[in-house]
């Protein structure tokens, strides 16, 4: 079955699998950051969060975010941040996570998708993988993501 095919909740080999639908980026200059990938790759702005700026590209969601040292206990870097994956069973997919050696960074945080013009949250559950890596799993997605 063709990546583009596949629905969430299809199954590959036995095992139930997801869609990357969100990158971040930490940035120094998120304005500076957000123009270039608005006018080097075209990508359109579809919403403001709470330290960045949402972009798309009809199909996967990129936050550009503004660098801020430490949150949550988290040390930041300056690239990619963090990825996510829209999935149909957020808690079946966290305890998948826990189960291969990574954690739940967060509760579950209900996201209800509003104004794009206001600072909100995309992420259902904020985990982190054994290599440190944080990933989102939501069921709701993110702005401009499909």
């Amino acid at each position: 079955m063709a990546l583009s095919q596949r629905s969430l909740g299809a199954k590959i080999g036995g095992f139930l699998v997801a869609k990357i639908k969100h990158i971040a980026i930490r940035t120094h200059d998120v304005e500076k950051t957000a123009q270039f990938y608005k006018e080097a790759f075209g990508l359109e702005q579809v919403g403001l969060g709470q330290s960045g700026i949402y972009l798309t590209d009809g199909s996967l969601n990129i936050a550009i975010l503004s660098f801020r040292g430490v949150v949550e206990g988290e040390t930041m870097k300056l690239g990619v941040d963090h990825i996510g994956f829209q999935v149909d069973d957020v808690d079946a997919f966290v305890d998948r996570v826990k189960s291969l050696g990574g954690k739940a960074l967060s509760e579950r945080n209900e996201v209800h998708h509003g104004d794009p013009a206001k600072p909100q949250s995309y992420f259902e559950v904020k985990c982190v993988g054994p290599d440190d890596q944080v990933i989102d799993i939501s069921n709701a997605g993110w702005a401009g993501a499909k």
